[in-house]
């Protein structure tokens, strides 16, 4: 076996907290993991999409049902110290309930039509810590895939993310299955859609979320970003051997799909999956900090401004600082043509001890043009490149309007907008829809 995967296996996983139910005997080309609190019925119609599509019967769906543990009652007429008692809130009562629903679907499932296991972190004893979420229900799911795919001894089949409210095409697992096929894959992202439905204040909320997506997503690869790509939890999948190199899945309770996929960035290719499209929800929620349902509910509390974007003077500045980077120079003068770019860029560098990682770069025993590019773009990630954005934001541009940034994105990468994005749009949406039909196809 792979040494990285038996270090990981011995000494990362919680397979022994979390035991995997339904366990397969044979093989398979595919292993689905799916984090679910909360969605019965519905994830009884995303494991209906995959059982009916092509592919099924090569594929395996891990189901992990959870929930964290209720936090202590706040009585102040208790003595916490003394007090034990554990007392969830209401939607957590609710979503608990409807785990339990879950799990016994699970047990009547008719495997012949797909093959699912599950894992039980939501019962009694079972539940997440308090202080976890989606990222630990993501890896203990997946922690089991790694295990099942040693012992099959195929570390290039994939492990993929979704999940339970959730819908896929039904050529969803054979696009999968197609592409990892091919020799020398690392990690893929499959092409999103969330459905545009609901009232029209749902719908303008959706529609602006992904607006915010791929004019993020697609002004960094104009940039040249290594990190331009959509960081969507439902729409991932990695090999084996990928998931283990980096350690596998982060325990984030939001965001964990973002450093994932940085991860895998940072160790090799991330790739478009092409010839099918998932679709997750947008509906609102509460449970995380960011993410799709708290932006959306975000939108529908009307507590913030929504129809604005990075500016994109930010993705400029990245553009030349990421074409500056490609040059072997000393230090000073980096920063130096940092400034000359723009002050605030250089400043954000001295902050970030740039120079210190710069001269460690430039001292590394390989130096090749090509080694000094990966470490440059380990440490300028992701995550660093958004603090950049979030810096110039907060030190000379503000937020663009919306439409009138992604009027600029377009004429940037040579398209013409399919609407008048002079016009007033936050209202019309009909050519919203026809704007952000667009920019899925880009």
């Amino acid at each position: 076996m792979n040494r990285t995967v038996t270090r990981y296996l011995e000494r990362r996983t919680l397979s022994d907290q979390w035991p995997l139910l339904n366990a397969p005997s044979a093989a398979c080309r595919s292993i689905v993991v799916i984090p679910c609190l909360g969605e019965y019925p519905g994830i009884l119609d995303t494991l209906g999409d995959l059982s009916n599509g092509a592919a099924s019967d090569e594929s395996l769906v891990i189901v992990v049902v959870n929930n964290r543990v209720a936090t202590p009652a706040s009585d102040s007429s208790r003595d916490p110290a003394q007090d034990s008692t554990q007392v969830p809130a209401p939607e957590a009562t609710n979503d608990i309930a409807l785990n339990a629903q879950t799990l016994a679907a699970l047990q009547d499932w008719d495997q012949r039509r797909l093959r699912v296991a599950w894992i039980d972190a939501s019962s009694p004893g079972s539940e997440l810590p308090a202080k976890q979420g989606v990222g630990l229900a993501r890896k203990i799911g997946l922690d089991w895939g790694l295990q099942i795919l040693a012992a099959q001894d195929d570390l290039s089949v994939p492990l993929v993310c979704l999940d339970g409210d959730t819908r896929v095409d039904p050529d969803y697992l054979h696009a999968l299955h197609s592409f990892f096929d091919a020799p020398s894959r690392w990690a893929g992202i499959l092409p999103y859609a969330h459905p545009i439905d609901g009232d029209a204040a749902q719908q303008a909320a959706i529609l602006c979320y992904e607006f915010f997506l791929r004019y993020h997503a697609t002004h960094l690869a104009w940039a040249g970003s290594p990190y331009g790509y959509h960081a969507i939890g439902s729409a991932m999948a990695c090999t084996a051997a990928a998931y283990a190199a980096i350690s596998g899945m982060n325990r984030r309770q939001a965001g964990e799909d973002f450093y994932f996929l940085q991860q895998l960035a940072k160790t090799g290719s991330i790739e478009v999956v092409s010839g099918t499209v998932v679709r997750p929800s947008g509906r609102p929620s509460h449970r995380v900090p960011f993410g799709t349902g708290r932006r959306v509910q975000r939108f529908l509390d009307g507590t913030n401004e929504e129809y604005q974007l990075y500016h994109p003077n930010s993705y400029e500045i990245i553009r030349q600082w990421l074409q500056l980077a490609g040059a072997d120079r000393d230090c000073e003068i980096m920063i130096q043509s940092a400034a000359d770019i723009h002050p605030q860029l250089a400043t954000f560098l001295l902050e970030q001890k740039f120079t210190d990682t710069w001269n460690r770069m430039r001292r590394q025993s390989s130096p090749s043009q090509e080694a000094r590019h990966a470490q440059f773009h380990e440490w300028f990630d992701g995550f660093r490149t958004l603090k950049l954005i979030h810096h110039l934001r907060d030190t000379l541009w503000s937020d663009a309007p919306m439409f009138e940034a992604i009027g600029m994105l377009l004429s940037r990468i040579g398209v013409e907008p399919v609407v008048d994005l002079t016009a007033p749009l936050s209202t019309n949406l009909a050519s919203q829809q026809a704007l952000l039909q667009q920019l899925r196809e880009l």
